[in-house]
């Protein structure tokens, strides 16, 4: 009952293929599903999140992250990982200064299947007198619960 004794290396080769594509296929499903996304639409939630920011309300600027999201922030030591880390960060050290940021040249976006990175620099200024800080940042969206979220923001103070 040996079935495969006279099966040549063509043939194991056509079966590997055919059992490659059947455990790869769930992965190509999910990839139908992907949400399109425009780098205008990607440039839009930069924009989002500095007018949450422009609120005051911690809460506002939060809920534009992932549930898991990292945050690598610009003037304090991180990661600051989840909600309840980011909302302090922001509560306690960051929306005080009243900062507005502005992006500094071209946004670097790259656009994935729901997910986005968006690199480049930028600057803030603060409505408190501090002095404005250029930084570089680093944004990773996902599409999260129906909506672009920051999964991922690493933001230092430029050399």
């Amino acid at each position: 009952m040996n079935r495969f004794k006279g099966m040549g290396l063509h043939a194991y080769a056509s079966a590997a293929v055919v059992l490659f594509g059947l455990t790869v296929w769930p992965s190509a499903a999910r990839a139908l599903d992907c949400v399109p996304v425009t780098e205008d639409a990607i440039k839009q939630l930069f924009v989002d999140w500095n007018n949450a920011l422009q609120t005051g309300n911690a809460g506002a600027v939060v809920a534009l992250y992932t549930s898991d999201a990292i945050l690598l922030p610009t003037l304090k030591s991180g990661p600051l990982i989840g909600p309840t880390d980011i909302v302090k960060y922001f509560k306690q050290e960051f929306l005080p200064k009243k900062p507005v940021g502005a992006i500094d040249g071209n946004h670097n976006i790259r656009i994935g299947c729901n997910m986005a990175v968006d690199a480049g620099l930028y600057t803030f200024t603060y409505g408190n007198g501090d002095d404005p800080t250029p930084a570089r940042y680093t944004y990773v969206y996902r599409y999260d619960g129906g909506q672009w979220l920051i999964a991922h923001h690493h933001s230092s103070v430029r050399p």
